[in-house]
């Protein structure tokens, strides 16, 4: 299965296959828990740039409007996509989240910290991202 979108000159590289998913399409996707509560959406996408892969993804979590906004990078490996609902599954309940490493808007975290991915890791009981 392919998608494409078009433009008035015409089609658009596809940006989602079987198994590939453009970054611009994973961005806004929906973000729930095992009991189908909405937690957030994906704000960015972490990637190593040397492997690739996907290592963490960065959810936007509260506030309004952008206002009080939080953002809790999670580990790649902790989500699941759910056809059903369009949009990850996290197993996770809000209250756990809240305590989960986080940063704000006016925040920037490290990500070259080894310290910050391993905090992050631990927490959501995951071996550490290597770099």
């Amino acid at each position: 299965m392919q998608t494409s979108a078009s433009t008035s000159s015409g089609s658009v590289a596809t940006n989602e296959t079987e198994r590939l998913i453009s970054s611009e399409k994973v961005v806004g996707t929906p973000v729930y828990n095992r009991a189908g509560e909405h937690l957030g959406s994906v704000h960015s996408l972490m990637l190593d740039k040397f492997s690739g892969q996907v290592a963490y993804a960065v959810m936007s979590f509260g506030g309004f409007l952008g206002i009080g906004e939080s953002y809790h990078p999670l580990p790649w490996r902790v989500l699941t996509y759910d056809v059903r609902q369009g949009g990850y599954v996290v197993d996770l309940d809000r209250q756990r989240l809240e305590g989960a490493p986080s940063f704000t808007a006016n925040e920037t975290p490290d990500w070259g910290d080894r310290s910050f991915g391993h905090r992050i890791d631990d927490y959501y009981g995951v071996s550490p991202y290597t770099f």
